[in-house]
């Protein structure tokens, strides 16, 4: 059975999942820490817990959603997972880090490892189906977790809203097709862990968000 922690990090709010289970292996996805006391507050809840980071998971590449990519993967010794159409979105981070007041943004190496929609990452006893739902960004991607009925959808689908489609590789329409495809397909009392904010679910989505009508 997955666990899913949730911090809120940095000026933009953003929320870094931890997922674990009970063989205590664990995976992070989107860490959004930059200051030293957020890195802190991920260590402390990882070794109080007793857990082993196996893998860093991201749903995209925006640099609120970055920004403790390299303090992880050197913390932990573990390679970053994204989809290879956001490659470029993640390359670009370091050249505007500075313009929304991240002087000290570290970039990460260039992953190697991509993850294909339709397959599944696995950690512990626990797999994750990965499903490609672009249009906030090109490489966007959402991990859904079918026997606990929940899926960390980064930034798609929020409590009565969507994500931004204004940003380089965002697309209006396509958002909305992939959305109405991907995540409206699963079944509505799915839980929907977003980026920022609070969660929602399928269900409250489909009948409440006016984005989606």
């Amino acid at each position: 059975m997955i666990t899913v922690k949730k911090f809120t990090f940095n000026p933009f709010q953003e929320n870094t999942y931890l997922l674990f289970d009970e063989t205590k292996e664990c995976v992070i996805i989107d860490p959004g820490c930059y200051e030293s006391h957020e890195e802190e507050e991920l260590i402390r809840f990882i070794e109080s817990n007793e857990l082993k980071v196996v893998k860093l998971l991201s749903t995209h590449s925006h640099i609120d959603h970055v920004l403790g990519n390299k303090f992880v993967m050197e913390k932990y010794g573990v390679d970053l997972h994204i989809h290879s159409k956001d490659l470029e979105t993640l390359m670009a981070v370091e050249t505007y880090a500075a313009t929304y007041g991240f002087m000290n943004y570290q970039p990460c190496v260039a992953p190697h490892n991509f993850l294909e929609e339709g397959k599944y990452v696995s950690f512990g006893n626990s797999s994750l189906e990965i499903k490609f739902v672009p249009g906030h960004a090109p490489g966007h991607i959402v991990f859904v977790a079918q026997d606990e009925k929940f899926v960390i959808n980064g930034d798609c689908l929020f409590q009565g809203s969507i994500g931004r489609t204004d940003l380089p590789g965002g697309d209006h329409q396509i958002l909305l097709d992939s959305i109405k495809r991907e995540l409206f397909a699963l079944p509505d009392n799915f839980v929907v862990y977003c980026g920022h904010g609070p969660e929602t679910t399928i269900g409250h989505e489909k009948q409440h968000n006016p984005f989606l009508k």
